[in-house]
C-alpha cells in the first residue's frame, strides 16, 4: 500500500545537488500501517521509517462542572464546559441528562471541528435550597460514553443580627426605662451569612401583632383596653425608633455596625382622665429586609388582594423593648413660693425640698439663673425615691413687688436625628417654680445745718442751709450747656457774628478752665464771648493716632452688633418661612380680607385624605403602615397599560436618570417573582401580567430584556411609569418541546438597577381524558325487546389548548354492534364533552366491542364497551 516514485540519476550526485522522491500511501482497509524505506547511500544505509495512519477524532470534556455556593434567590446560574477536539476531522458529541434537577443544557448534539473547541452551557435554576451532584452522560465520537458531574450547593440568604459584646444572635434589645424626651443608644451587627452580596433596608413593623405603642402593661386588663380606647392611633413610630444606618450593602459574610436608638414620647389623647397611668410602655419590630425584592407581595394582586399581603422570606425581626415615664418632681412647701418683705441691700431665703417620685430613674436638674434671686446648690442629681434640700434666696437689687418664673431644667441624654451615633446631654423637661417678694424702701430723714459764712459750691436759695442726707453730689464742676451763638448780651463786638457753635462757661466754673477737656470742643465766656483757655495735658491726652484708633475700635463694635442684629432678623425670616412654607398656610395673615367659608355638613363627611408620599432624603424610615399606605394608594387608581417606551419630556427624562437608594428600589413593586404557568401544552400560547406598581414620587424607565425563545412574543419591552401609578406587562409563553421549563429574564430600572423574574412552567402534549375506561351497557328494566342499550362517557381537557378528537372502531370490527356519538369533535380548553354509546341488538351481534380515542397532535385512549343481556325464562 506504499509506493515509492523516484528517478535514480545515471551519473553520480555532485555536491549541492538533490534528487526528489514521492512516497505515495494508499490505504485498502481502515487500519494504521508501518514500513520501512532503505537507502543505500554509497556504502551507508539508512532506513527511513514510513507510517500510514488513518485521519481519527480525539474529543476531549471536562469531569466535572462545579457552581459552587449559590444564592436561593430564583435566578438562573451559567456555568460553560467546552469539548475539545484534537484531532484531525470532526468529532461528534451528544449529551443526555435525565436527572431530578432541572438543567438546561445548550447545545445537546453537535460537531466539533478539528483542531477546535465547542462550548457547552450548563444552566441551574436556585429556586430551592440543597445539594446538587447530578450526572449528565456525554457521547463523544471515538471515545465512548463519559460522566460528567454536576455540582454545586443552593444556600439560603440569611440575615443575622449579632450582639455587640457577645456576637451571638440577638432577638431583642431591652432599652429599659427612660424619661420622655430623652433617647438611648444599642449597637449591633447586621451579619450577610450568605456567599453574594446584599441590598439591605430597615423597615419599622408598627401594625405586627404583638406591638403595644404606649401601654402600661403593668396595668390591669380593664385599665389597659380603656386606655387604648384613649390613645391616639396614627403615630407615627419613626419619631420613636431611629436607626442609623438604615441602608446599606453587604458584602458576602459580612458584618456592619447599626446603631438603633429609642427616644420616646408622650402620645396625646383626644381628653384626659384623672385615672390614666403615666408609663408607657412599648414594643416595636424593627425589619431588616432584602431591598427591591418584593416582587412575591404580587402574587395575588390580579385577584385583589393587598400589595403586601405576602411577606418576602429573606428577613430578619428585631423586637424593641421600652417604657417612657413622665419626670415626676413634688416641692415643699410648694410650686409658688413667698418671701418676706425686704429693704434694699438685705437679703431673705427659702429652703424648699425637692423629691423624686419615681421609682426608676433618677433625676438630674438645674436651676437657671433669675435677676434677684439665687438657689444653692443650683444643680444636682436626685436619687430614686429620695430628696433633696435647696435653698433659695431673695437679693433684691431694686424697690418693688416681684413674681418671677424660676425656670427648672431636667437634664438627661438626647440625640440629634442627623446623627445618631452620638448622645448629647441637654434639657429635655422644664418645670416652674413661682416666687412671689416685695422690696421696700426706708423712710430717710432730713437734716438741715446752718452754713457758718463760707457758701460750698452748690447750696439752697439763699445759702444758709445745706442738705446732708441722701443728696448725690456731682463729682465735677458744672460747664455751659448753652450755645453761645444763642445770646447776644454783653458780647464784644468782634466777636457777636462768629458762628462756631462753641459753649458758654458758666462764671463759677474756673475749677473745670483747666482740666483736660476734649479737642474737639470750645467753650467763650458768658459775657464777650472770648474764647477761654484749656488746659491740655500732653501726658494724659490722647493723640491723632490713638483718637483714630478708638473711633476704629468703636466702628469694630458698631458693625459687630449691627451683623448680630442681621443674623438675628435672618434666623427670624427663616423660622417664619418654615412656618407658612406649607400646603396649608400661604403666609397670609389673620383676618387680611378674608372671609370664613360657610361650612355645610358634607364637608364633614368628604373621604379622609389620602397619605402623603414618602420624602426622597435618606434620613427618614420606612415603615410597614406607610408602606401599606402608599401601596393602596397607587393600587386604588386606574391600571395604565398604555405608557411610553422612551422618556420624552425635560421631568422624565431628569426622574429616569436618578440613582435610586435602596429604600426608594423598596417602593418599588415588580412582580411575581416567579410566573408560574403551570400545565400548558405544546404549540399554545399563554399570557400571565408582570405588574409594576411606582410608589415614588418620580417616574421610573422599566426595560426588560428576554433572550428566551419562549417568551420572544413578550411585549411591550419598555416603559416609563409615573408617580403612583400601577401598570403591567403581559408575558407571553409559547414552546415546541415537552418538558419542564425553568428560565429567567432579567429588567433593569432607570437603566441601572438590575433584577430578574424566574419563569416556570410544565410543557405537556395535548391530551384528552376519559371519565371511565370501560363502558356496561344494560337495558332499563320494562324495556321492550329489541330496545337499544345507550350509555354516556365523559371526554374531558385539561389543557389549554383545544384538542380535536376521533372515535375509531377496533382494528378489523367493521361489523361492530356498537356506536359512538359524536364521531369526531373539539373539545374547549379546561372542558368536556358528553358522549352516547349505543348497542345495537340483534340476533348475532357480539355483546363486546372496544373503540379508540384518537387526538389530533396528542394521545390516544381505549374505551371497553360490553352489553349486559338478561334473559327471562
Amino acid at each position: 500500500q506504499f509506493k515509492l516514485i523516484v528517478e535514480n540519476p545515471e551519473k553520480l550526485l555532485a555536491s549541492g545537488l538533490q534528487v526528489k522522491a514521492v512516497v505515495e500511501y494508499t490505504p485498502e482497509c481502515a487500519e494504521d500501517l508501518q514500513d520501512t524505506l532503505t537507502l543505500l547511500v554509497d556504502d551507508d544505509i539508512v532506513h527511513i521509517p514510513v507510517l500510514g495512519l488513518i485521519p481519527y477524532c480525539d474529543l476531549e470534556i471536562q469531569s466535572e462542572v462545579d457552581f459552587g455556593e449559590m444564592i436561593a434567590n430564583s435566578k438562573l446560574v451559567t456555568k460553560q464546559i467546552s469539548i475539545s477536539n484534537h484531532g484531525t476531522i470532526a468529532g461528534v458529541f451528544k449529551i443526555s441528562y435525565d436527572g431530578l434537577v432541572l438543567l438546561n443544557i445548550k447545545p445537546v448534539r453537535g460537531v466539533v471541528k478539528p483542531k477546535s473547541a465547542r462550548k457547552i452551557r450548563v444552566d441551574v435554576c436556585t429556586d430551592v435550597p440543597g445539594v446538587i451532584r447530578e450526572m449528565m452522560k456525554v457521547e463523544l465520537e471515538s471515545r465512548g460514553c463519559i460522566n460528567v458531574w454536576v455540582k454545586g450547593v443552593v444556600v439560603e440568604q440569611v440575615l443575622k443580627v449579632l450582639g455587640v459584646n457577645c456576637g451571638k444572635v440577638l432577638k431583642c434589645i431591652n432599652f429599659g426605662p427612660l424619661y420622655f424626651g430623652t433617647s438611648k443608644t444599642e449597637q449591633i451587627y447586621l451579619y450577610n451569612e450568605s456567599p453574594e452580596c446584599m441590598d439591605w433596608v430597615a423597615v419599622l413593623e408598627d401594625n405586627a401583632i404583638g406591638g403595644e405603642m404606649g401601654t402600661d402593661l403593668q396595668g390591669s386588663t380593664d385599665a389597659v383596653l380603656h386606655d387604648l380606647s384613649l390613645k391616639t392611633k396614627d403615630v407615627d413610630v419613626s419619631t420613636l425608633i431611629l436607626c442609623a444606618p438604615n441602608q446599606g450593602t453587604l458584602e458576602p459574610y459580612e458584618k456592619s455596625l447599626i446603631t438603633v436608638c429609642f427616644s420616646p414620647e408622650k402620645f396625646e389623647r383626644d381628653f384626659e382622665v384623672n385615672d390614666a397611668s403615666p408609663v408607657q410602655d412599648y414594643v416595636v419590630f424593627l425589619r431588616f429586609e432584602t431591598a427591591g425584592k418584593r416582587g412575591s407581595s404580587l402574587q395575588n394582586l390580579s385577584d385583589g388582594a393587598t400589595a403586601t399581603t405576602s411577606i418576602h422570606s429573606r428577613y430578619v425581626d428585631l423586637a424593641l423593648m421600652g417604657s417612657g415615664f413622665p419626670v415626676i418632681l413634688t416641692f415643699k412647701p410648694g410650686t409658688e413660693i413667698n418671701f418676706e418683705d425686704c429693704y434694699l441691700g438685705e437679703q431673705t431665703q427659702v429652703a424648699c425640698t425637692i423629691k423624686n417620685e419615681s421609682e426608676f430613674l433618677p433625676v438630674t436638674f438645674r436651676f437657671r439663673k433669675t435677676a434677684h434671686f439665687s438657689v444653692s446648690p443650683a444643680r444636682g442629681k436626685i436619687k430614686t425615691k429620695s430628696q433633696k434640700e435647696v435653698v433659695i434666696s431673695f437679693s433684691p437689687h431694686q424697690i418693688g413687688k416681684f413674681e418671677i418664673k424660676q425656670i427648672i431644667d431636667i437634664i438627661g441624654t438626647g440625640v440629634d436625628k442627623n446623627n445618631v451615633d452620638v448622645l448629647k446631654t441637654k434639657p429635655f423637661h422644664q418645670i416652674y417654680l413661682t416666687l412671689h417678694a416685695v422690696c421696700k424702701s426706708k423712710q430717710a430723714s432730713i437734716v438741715f445745718t446752718i452754713n457758718p459764712g463760707l457758701t460750698p459750691l452748690i447750696s439752697n436759695e439763699t445759702g444758709q442751709f445745706v442738705v446732708r442726707g441722701r443728696g448725690q453730689l456731682s463729682d465735677t464742676a458744672p460747664v455751659a450747656i448753652l450755645k453761645s451763638i444763642r445770646t447776644q448780651i454783653h458780647t464784644h463786638r468782634k466777636n457777636r457774628n462768629r458762628q462756631d457753635g462753641a459753649h458758654i462757661a458758666f462764671p463759677n466754673d474756673r475749677a473745670a478752665s483747666l482740666r483736660p477737656s476734649e479737642w474737639n470742643k470750645k467753650f467763650r465766656t458768658i459775657f464777650t464771648k472770648t474764647e477761654r483757655y484749656n488746659y491740655i495735658d500732653p501726658e494724659f491726652a490722647y493723640t491723632d493716632s490713638e483718637r483714630l484708633l478708638r473711633e476704629e475700635n468703636k466702628k469694630h463694635y458698631v458693625r459687630f452688633i449691627s451683623h448680630l442684629r442681621q443674623r438675628r432678623l435672618e434666623r427670624e425670616a427663616a423660622r417664619q418661612f418654615y412656618i407658612y412654607n406649607n400646603p396649608v398656610s400661604l403666609g397670609i395673615k389673620p383676618a387680611e380680607g378674608l372671609k370664613s367659608p360657610n361650612i355645610s355638613i358634607s364637608d364633614f363627611l368628604m373621604e379622609k385624605p389620602q397619605p402623603e408620599m414618602l420624602p426622597l432624603d435618606d434620613n427618614y424610615m420606612l415603615t410597614s403602615r406607610k408602606l401599606a399606605a402608599i401601596v393602596s394608594k397607587s393600587t386604588n387608581k386606574g391600571v395604565w397599560s398604555w405608557l411610553s417606551p422612551m422618556p420624552s419630556s425635560a421631568q422624565e427624562k431628569e426622574d429616569c436618570s436618578l440613582t435610586l437608594t435602596h429604600k426608594q428600589l423598596h417602593q418599588i413593586f415588580i412582580g411575581p417573582s416567579t410566573i408560574d404557568f403551570g400545565d400548558v401544552c405544546v404549540y399554545s400560547t399563554t399570557t400571565k401580567e408582570l405588574h409594576i406598581i411606582n410608589n415614588l414620587s418620580v417616574h421610573i424607565w422599566i426595560q426588560i430584556e428576554i433572550e428566551v425563545a419562549e417568551l420572544q412574543e413578550t411585549s411591550p419591552l419598555s416603559q416609563v411609569v409615573p408617580p403612583l401609578t400601577k401598570t403591567y406587562i403581559p408575558v407571553v409563553f409559547e414552546t415546541i418541546n415537552a418538558g419542564m421549563f425553568k428560565n429567567s429574564f432579567s429588567y433593569k430600572i432607570n437603566n441601572k438597577h438590575i433584577g430578574h423574574v424566574l419563569v416556570v412552567a410544565h410543557a405537556r402534549p395535548i391530551e384528552l381524558q376519559l371519565s371511565r375506561r370501560e363502558v356496561i351497557l344494560s337495558p332499563v328494566s320494562g324495556c321492550l325487546a329489541g330496545t337499544e342499550f345507550r350509555r354516556t362517557v365523559r371526554v374531558c381537557n385539561p389543557r389549554n389548548q383545544p384538542a380535536g378528537f376521533v372515535w375509531r372502531p377496533e382494528a378489523g370490527d367493521t361489523k361492530s354492534a356498537f356506536t359512538i356519538q359524536p364521531a369526531r369533535g373539539f373539545v374547549e380548553p379546561y372542558s368536556d364533552v358528553e358522549c352516547e354509546v349505543v348497542w345495537h341488538p340483534a340476533f348475532s351481534a357480539p355483546e363486546t366491542g372496544q373503540f379508540t380515542l384518537s387526538v389530533r397532535k396528542g394521545n390516544s385512549v381505549n374505551l371497553k364497551c360490553s352489553a349486559k343481556v338478561t334473559i327471562h325464562g
